[in-house]
């Protein structure tokens, strides 16, 4: 039987700043994974999100198709998709909807307004609030890895950072097939965090041991109004492996469930290199500097073949 994450719950509302660095750092360092409660996302604007979501996906499948997915925005659907490099399944069962980063050179795809009137500026809202929050949570991680609290706007990631919404539908029925299919196969996040909500449909796991040929999963549960944070595999980067990047994923529910995940990553100009809080003698750096976007573009050329 598949047992529960004990995942630590960081309580944003603490006024006591370097014991929620400390909560972080054990979290990061152990999971990866972590809650993040009263962080001013009002519940009911989160609902509303949601609602405009599912109505979204509950369009006919020639509407959304005309917001196809370019230049990474827009409408992906069933099987679209496979997380996973070392999955043979034909792909991943979930819909999304890519939202950002915000560019003046490249264009958005939004549904009309004659289709969905308000969702545009829905969306746009909780992608300010979010990103606002995903920015918090960074001035706490840098207090956790013994830095300014402004360290990463400081080095210019979060100047125009790339952020995106990702809409997440997985249907309740999937057709029948001998083969394997998740609702996102096991795969770590390719950026710095995630900010992650959920309708409180189960399904999400992970997997603290990414390297080893026998894998544990644990499912991680639904908190009421919390979002569910993860380091990704750039971080992991940045901290020379201190805080941990995990393999997660989605297992069918047997019931239809909704998500939204926001990758929130730097500035492509930004360099990530080895912090000096986290390398010494006994620990030399193990990855040379990379400009974020090189780095993002190649793992996006490595999911999507181009």
């Amino acid at each position: 039987m598949t047992e529960a994450a004990k995942l630590p719950t960081v309580d944003l509302s603490s006024p006591d700043h370097s014991s929620i660095a400390n909560s972080i750092r054990q979290a990061c360092a152990e999971y990866g994974f972590f809650y993040v409660i009263n962080h001013e996302v009002e519940k009911d604007f989160v609902d509303k999100v949601f609602e405009g979501s599912k109505e979204f996906f509950s369009l006919p499948l020639s509407e959304k198709m005309k917001l196809i997915r370019k230049n990474h925005r827009g409408y992906s659907p069933l099987l679209a998709q496979n997380l996973s490099f070392s999955s043979n399944s034909k792909g991943d069962a979930n819909e999304s909807f890519y939202i950002g980063p915000f560019e003046k050179s490249v264009l958005e795809q939004w549904p009309s307004q004659e289709v969905l009137p308000s969702w545009r500026p829905i969306m746009e809202a909780y992608h300010r609030k979010v990103l606002s929050l995903g920015k918090r949570i960074l001035s706490f991680i840098a207090l956790a890895l013994n830095l300014d609290k402004d360290y990463f706007e400081k080095i210019g990631a979060l100047n125009q950072p790339q952020a995106i919404l990702r809409l997440l539908y997985y249907p309740g029925e999937l057709v029948h097939s001998e083969e394997e299919i998740f609702g996102a196969s096991a795969h770590s996040d390719f950026g710095m965090i995630t900010l992650l909500v959920t309708d409180g449909v189960p399904g999400l796991q992970v997997c603290r041991e990414k390297c080893k040929e026998t894998q544990t999963w644990e499912n991680v549960l639904h908190m009421d109004g919390a979002f569910i944070v993860n380091t990704g595999d750039m971080m992991e980067r940045w901290t020379n492996c201190s805080f941990r990047s995990i393999l997660h994923r989605v297992i069918p529910a047997g019931q239809e469930r909704y998500s939204m995940a926001f990758f929130l990553n730097p500035n492509p100009n930004c360099i990530v290199q080895c912090l000096e809080s986290c390398c010494s003698e006994s620990c030399p750096q193990r990855f040379p500097p990379i400009r974020s976007g090189d780095y993002i573009k190649e793992r996006l050329r490595l999911m999507y073949g181009s």
